[in-house]
């Protein structure tokens, strides 16, 4: 097989800039900015949302602007069930 034709694997720190967590792990992700940790030079990868801070995982509720869509759910389906 071709050694180009698989992607390299990299150190990479991604970062929760939301929570500050670092999760250490290997990607085919580079980034400009490198850090050292434990002595192995990780690329830092910066992220907005992780498993650390999305309200999926956390159980935390986020109240989101849904102006509009919850009664237009509610009339269609209610039309549909006055049909039947």
């Amino acid at each position: 097989m071709k050694p180009e034709g698989h992607p390299i694997l990299n150190d990479v720190c991604f970062l929760d800039i939301g929570t500050g967590k670092r999760f250490l792990t290997k990607s085919t992700m580079k980034s400009a900015r490198k850090e050292t940790i434990e002595g192995i030079e990780y690329y830092v990868v910066i992220r907005d949302v992780t498993m650390d801070s999305h309200p999926a995982y956390t159980g935390e509720k986020r109240l989101v602007d849904t102006a509009g869509r919850v009664e237009k759910f509610t009339s269609k389906f209610k039309r549909v069930a006055t049909k039947k």
